[in-house]
């Protein structure tokens, strides 16, 4: 059987933890900062977890991670 692929977006934009969850950014950080407050602007800076209705969705696309 041949290797399986990894989807290189996707691999860019997940990282696993230790604990087998799944990391992600957040988005709305990337430009019309000006309007948005300082405390929305610093909360968007943390990571935080896939939801599990997605996780099993991107471990298939992430196979060997």
């Amino acid at each position: 059987m041949p290797k399986m692929k990894t989807h290189k977006s996707s691999q860019k934009r997940f990282s696993i933890s230790k604990s087998g969850n799944i990391k992600r950014s957040k988005a709305y950080k990337s430009h019309i900062l000006t309007k948005k407050t300082t405390k929305r602007k610093r909360n968007l800076r943390k990571s935080t977890t896939v939801s599990a209705a997605e996780t099993s969705r991107i471990k298939v696309l992430l196979p060997y991670s």
